[in-house]
């Protein structure tokens, strides 16, 4: 999506407004670096010794068993909320009411409910009722819960931004409905939110750290057991987030890579769609 397609384009005061903006917090930023340095230093944070351990293979080898399970959970996670998502998108966007309602409101209702608290209902309230999900699937099923109705909005951007034309065509040679969605329409769109599904599941991937709270061994756990283990709180933690940063902005330069590549008027489209 592009600013352009859902605001004004800003001004010259309002450029002026956001460049000074930016400096300031630029600036406030380097300054609140530069204390936590500061801080760390005056209390032997930033001693060798301390940082040493991280120059070993075996730490590594841990934290990196870790981040494979991130992406175990955030793939599994993606995929199923996709899936599902797709189904949700079919039914926002089906003529039938029967259909097209219960999927509104489960996107309309699912996406005010925080993953965390799905979490918590799969963790301590199902187990009550008998249903006693692996540690992998008590994270993995509220991710794909609460990731499926962000991902379904997305495909009904998608399929919403697809001219009415290519529906048209497809029925004019005779495909069915559901042949044309198939064949014509859904191929296209997907393509069109490709960056946006790359986006939203940059989230889900960092939604995976709430495995913290079902004690399933991904990174932020890992990181957990890690410092409980070495007595090196800040510096595993420092590693961590480092990992965290590294992945997620690789995979976010994906997503911008991806949209810069679309023509502006297909970005402008699927965006207002």
């Amino acid at each position: 999506m592009t600013s352009t397609a859902l605001f004004d384009e800003p001004g010259p005061k309002a450029r002026r407004r956001i460049r000074v903006a930016t400096v300031a917090g630029t600036l406030a930023a380097v300054a609140l670096v530069a204390l936590a340095v500061r801080q760390f230093a005056a209390n032997g944070q930033l001693d060798a010794a301390r940082w040493q351990p991280y120059a070993t293979w075996p730490m590594w080898r841990y934290l990196l068993d870790g981040l494979w399970s991130t992406f175990l959970a955030a793939v599994v996670s993606a995929v199923l909320a996709m899936a599902f998502g797709l189904l949700l998108a079919l039914g926002r966007v089906s003529s039938l009411a029967w259909v097209r309602r219960p999927a509104a409101a489960y996107v309309e209702v699912v996406r005010t409910i925080p993953a965390l608290l799905l979490v918590y209902v799969v963790l301590f309230a199902l187990p009550r009722y008998g249903l006693d999900l692996p540690l992998f699937w008590k994270l993995v099923v509220p991710l794909a819960v609460s990731n499926a109705a962000a991902y379904a909005e997305i495909f009904r951007a998608g399929i919403n931004a697809i001219e009415r034309g290519q529906t048209e065509a497809g029925l004019a040679v005779g495909l069915t409905r559901f042949q044309t969605m198939r064949l014509v329409v859904l191929p296209q769109a997907a393509r069109r939110v490709l960056p946006s599904i790359v986006s939203q599941s940059v989230g889900l991937l960092k939604d995976t750290s709430l495995g913290f709270v079902v004690s399933y061994g991904e990174l932020l756990y890992s990181g957990k057991v890690l410092a409980a283990y070495n007595g090196l709180l800040i510096q595993t933690y420092l590693v961590v987030a480092l990992i965290y940063l590294v992945v997620n902005a690789s995979l976010s330069k994906l997503a911008r890579t991806l949209e810069a590549r679309q023509p502006v008027t297909l970005r402008r489209r699927t965006a207002g769609a």
